[in-house]
């Protein structure tokens, strides 16, 4: 009888199959694991886990970041204000000496030429000769597009103005403000002696504005006087003047700081560049400190009322203050109005112990502290002179 619990092929040696204990899987694999799976590397799971975090993390900290920035940043500026066109009507508008683009843009808005400051100055700040806008009252339109303001404003012979150049006499300042406002020949001479207690001028000026007209340009409108045009050259030298560092070298030269204007203007009369303003300057220190008469052309011709490269013997023995060819020190009053070249060499001249100078030619001003020397160059100067057919001077500096 056959055993029930020993099924034909079940005997001993035959591998259990379908009944009986499972069959060992190949390779270890857990009992009831798909052959063609592998199992779960645990190292593995954890890493794709933090991979996956980290990502998540950054694309939170992106996302942060650009609702900060949506939130933070400035929305694009929209255009300043412009008109079209070129305008129509007319007004004045004055541009002070000195006056920057902000300042122009903000009169010319108050005057009602151009719709904002910002329009004016950004198209004049992106233009080539945007900062080049001359002093002057010009006339311009109402309601102006800045591009066409801006065209008014960069052509010079627009600027209605008044233009005194470095190194002219009070007498050549009066003479110009008559003919430019129309004046009869005098007229700003007698306002400024009637009125020279008005003019502004320090103490030491003694109510004479010679030195003081500052040379530069003024606006000129209809309402401008002469009383207002001497009063802003005063205001204007007394600027330069304080931050010129005058009276730190009235100090260092034993001058006053009237002193020091002198002798800028002896320099503006005497040399025509920077180096050689610095270098006649010094010469003239150098010959006060000696008790050495300065001897100097540009003051006899102050005296004369004249302009000339000749000195002759007579000159030199004009009787007046101002011939410094018979009188040690400076003259009594500035010689003529300087410019800031001249001033800035007065308040620091170069370092040299010269004694004598002459411009032998255009371009070509010798210094030197030997006598002998010096009247070399005098030599050649009167060669010079005398081929351009112009009358010689005896002497030199």
């Amino acid at each position: 009888m056959t055993d029930p619990y020993t099924a034909p092929g079940m005997g001993p040696g035959v591998t259990p199959g379908h009944l009986g204990a499972p069959a060992e899987e190949p390779d270890g694999r857990p009992p009831g694991e798909p052959y063609a799976v592998e199992p779960p590397d645990p190292q593995k799971v954890r890493s794709g886990a933090a991979c996956c975090l980290s990502v998540l993390a950054l694309f939170g900290v992106a996302c942060v970041l650009a609702l900060a920035a949506y939130l933070v940043w400035p929305e694009p500026e929209p255009p300043a204000p412009d008109y079209a066109g070129g305008g129509t009507g007319t007004v004045e508008v004055s541009v002070p000496q000195g006056a920057s683009l902000t300042t122009i843009g903000r009169a010319l808005v108050s005057s009602g030429v151009v719709a904002s400051t910002k329009a004016f100055t950004d198209a004049a700040a992106q233009h080539p000769a945007g900062n080049t806008i001359q002093p002057g009252t010009y006339t311009l339109k109402l309601k102006m597009s800045v591009a066409s303001a801006l065209g008014v404003l960069l052509d010079p012979a627009n600027a209605n103005a008044l233009t005194i150049p470095e190194g002219r006499r009070a007498e050549q300042v009066y003479t110009a403000i008559d003919e430019r406002l129309h004046l009869s020949p005098g007229t700003t001479k007698g306002i400024a002696r009637q009125r020279a207690g008005e003019l502004g001028l320090p103490e030491a000026a003694k109510d004479n504005p010679e030195g003081y007209l500052f040379p530069s340009t003024y606006p000129v409108t209809g309402e401008t006087t002469p009383l207002g045009l001497l009063q802003q050259m005063v205001a204007e030298g007394g600027k330069v003047l304080e931050s010129g560092g005058v009276d730190a070298a009235a100090t260092a030269f034993a001058q006053s700081p009237y002193g020091v204007l002198t002798v800028a203007s002896l320099v503006e009369g005497e040399a025509d560049n920077a180096e050689d303003m610095a270098k006649v300057a010094r010469v003239i220190y150098n010959r006060l400190a000696k008790n050495m008469p300065l001897q100097l052309d540009s003051s006899i011709n102050y005296a004369l009322g004249r302009s000339t490269l000749t000195t002759t013997e007579t000159d030199t023995k004009l009787d007046s203050p101002f011939n410094t060819y018979l009188h040690t020190g400076l003259p009594p009053t500035p010689i003529a109005n300087p410019g800031r070249e001249a001033l800035r060499a007065a308040a620091d001249p170069a370092e040299g112990d010269w004694l004598y100078f002459v411009t032998v030619r255009p371009g070509d001003t010798r210094f030197t502290d030997s006598f002998e020397q010096q009247q070399k160059n005098v030599a050649e100067f009167n060669a010079y002179q005398a081929q351009q057919s112009s009358p010689p001077p005896e002497d030199g500096h």
